[in-house]
């Protein structure tokens, strides 16, 4: 049987595929159309997922849509009964809701999905946090969990949660919007000048830099902030329920001017701004973890939903909770909604059983390969000089070039679903450097230079590093610390930096990945889930007895991570990448020909 999940219209469009509860493939549609955050429908997506199980569209059993979408589509339908006969417009008027839903699935989905008469399968649909809550407890390796979907809104839901058991999902509370922890962050992610639904990463990483001085002021006027992790938002000071902006003039003169004009410099105000709405982000979460515990009884949570994105609460809840595990979608945004209806329709409208399983998720590498002969090819089609490694060698050789410092880009397996670099698609880098940090991020993805960078670390040595109390971290959605006795004792002005000074100093005996707060978003590497990224870390550990790498995603400010192996090649000929090893093969940046455009790159793309 075979269902595919779709999401949708609002942004991160995204197709999944299960083979009777197997996935088989998910993507983001943004990954195949290069647009970031496409929110339109996911045909070529869709299309991939059908071309790994090899099946036509016709073949499926079931389509799953992510949400009620019903509302959206009205309007378009009204536009057209507005010129329609006056009888037809009555008929439609007097139709209950649950048959327009009929119809708007019947019509508008076969027209995208260019169903034919022969598809003999049903269109299910969920609703949007249901499809979050999916998304992470089926996947998850708890037989029985707690859930806890949070984000900016979905429908009219912007936090939910519920309890999962065997094959069942159930939510049990909900808050709506107005009111919204997703859209208080990217309100304020608005108001320090980035991009809504795309900055809030730059907010999080920019906090360690401020001061949490108007934490008081968020809490007094912004947001009443509950016990019981529930909360009211002050609609006075938002523009987001009428307008076109996220803020109004009063939140401006609450925090004392207008907001940071995009690309303008950052000044101290949002340095403590983004450190205040992050605390008060992770109060929320701790407040909710602790309520959803007391309600539930249960000592596993499962989260999905933006929010859930943020890493820094993620690692506060799991060391400061009350939880003994928690475990993350790792597409936790929209795009994972294709995925989590899927499972959705499979266990909870189907009714099929499910065995928790650690392994379900993959890995999260459930995007496309491409194989040996696929790279040479296009190499040798290319005219593209490369040397091919032996069996064996690559593991080696790439971590020597990373022990010399060199930058490489790693495009190996299959393409990561989320919006992480999990070794399928990274620009890896010795942690160990103290100017590492600062070349990726001007040199290699063209972004702000405040950037903290991950680091990737052999499971089994994790520990060894950073203090994750013993658990594992494989989709890079925990923050913890470094382990004291790698800190550098600081001493002199070193102790006493304030601001964007701080990237200045040097914390650890990883300073590429040591973040200004003495903190790295980690993500465990096990053989299980990627070999060749294991066997290359571990060599680079033999080396030099380091267990970490720098991991950062294949792509640059403003594009999506790339897919195949010629954006992967223009994304290493564009920027100051020393090596790229695609598959077995390994080219040198000394040995390519001169990139035609290399001097116009950043004048060729709008930059975030």
């Amino acid at each position: 049987m075979y269902i595919l999940g779709i999401s949708a219209y609002y942004h991160d469009s995204a197709a999944a595929l299960l083979r009777d509860g197997d996935i088989v493939a998910a993507a983001q549609e943004e990954r195949f159309t290069r647009k970031k955050h496409d929110p339109g429908f996911p045909n070529k997506a869709i299309a991939y997922c059908l071309a790994e199980a090899g099946i036509g569209i016709d073949d499926l059993d079931y389509i799953a849509f992510y949400d009620k979408p019903f509302v959206k589509f009205e309007r378009l339908l009204m536009t057209y009964l507005s010129v329609a006969p006056q009888g037809l417009r009555s008929f439609y008027d007097q139709m209950p809701p649950w048959l327009k839903e009929k119809i708007f699935m019947r019509t508008t989905l076969r027209r995208e999905l260019g169903l034919s008469d022969a598809f003999k399968g049903d269109i299910l649909f969920s609703t949007h946090h249901l499809s979050h809550a999916a998304s992470a407890f089926y996947p998850s390796p708890f037989e029985k969990a707690a859930i806890l979907t949070i984000d900016g809104v979905g429908e009219w839901t912007t936090t939910a949660y519920g309890v999962g058991d065997g094959n069942k999902v159930e939510l049990l509370k909900e808050i709506n919007f107005p009111h919204s922890i997703g859209l208080l962050y990217s309100a304020f992610t608005y108001f320090t000048g980035f991009k809504v639904n795309s900055g809030e990463y730059k907010l999080m990483g920019l906090a360690p830099y401020g001061e949490p001085k108007y934490v008081d002021i968020i809490k007094k006027e912004l947001i009443d902030l509950r016990e019981d992790g529930s909360f009211r938002m002050n609609m006075d000071y938002f523009d987001y329920c009428g307008g076109l902006r996220m803020t109004n003039e009063k939140f401006a003169q609450l925090f004392g001017g207008p907001r940071r004009a995009p690309e303008s410099k950052i000044t101290q105000r949002e340095m403590d701004l983004a450190r205040s709405v992050q605390e008060v982000t992770e109060e929320a979460m701790l407040l909710l973890g602790k309520h959803v515990h007391e309600q539930t009884g249960l000592n596993q949570l499962v989260l999905a939903g933006g929010v859930a994105l943020n890493c820094v609460a993620n690692g506060r809840l799991l060391r400061e909770g009350p939880f003994e595990d928690i475990w993350i979608q790792p597409c936790a945004g929209d795009g994972g909604n294709a995925l989590g209806c899927a499972l959705a329709a499979w266990h909870g409208m189907l009714d099929n059983e499910r065995t928790p399983d650690p392994l379900r998720q993959k890995g999260s590498y459930l995007g496309p390969a491409f194989s040996d002969e696929d790279i040479q090819a296009y190499l040798d089609r290319s005219e593209i000089p490369y040397e091919k490694l032996a069996e064996g060698e690559r593991g080696p050789r790439v971590a020597s070039l990373l022990a010399s410092e060199n930058v490489v880009g790693w495009f190996q397996g299959r393409m990561e679903f989320g919006p992480r670099a999990l070794g399928g698609r990274s620009i890896l880098g010795d942690p160990r450097s103290r100017e590492m940090q600062s070349v990726l991020n001007l040199k290699i993805k063209f972004r702000e230079s405040f950037r903290p960078f991950a680091p990737s670390v052999l499971a089994e040595r994790a520990d060894e590093c950073f203090d994750l109390r013993g658990k594992d971290s494989p989709y890079m959605l925990l923050v913890a610390d470094v382990l004291p006795e790698r800190l550098t004792e600081l001493t002199g002005e070193d102790k006493h930096q304030q601001g964007f000074d701080k990237l200045k100093v040097v914390r650890s005996d990883l300073p590429a990945i040591t973040h200004v707060d003495n903190s790295a978003r980690i993500q465990t590497v096990s053989r299980d889930m990627n070999a060749p990224y294991h066997d290359l870390i571990t060599a680079f550990y033999e080396q030099t007895g380091c267990p970490v790498v720098i991991n950062t995603s294949f792509n640059v400010r403003g594009e999506p991570i790339v897919c195949t192996p010629e954006e992967a090649y223009t994304c290493f000929m564009r920027t100051h990448m020393d090596y790229l090893c695609m598959g077995s093969f390994l080219l040198n940046k000394a040995d390519q020909k001169p990139w035609k455009d290399e001097n116009d790159w950043r004048a060729e793309f709008e930059l975030d």
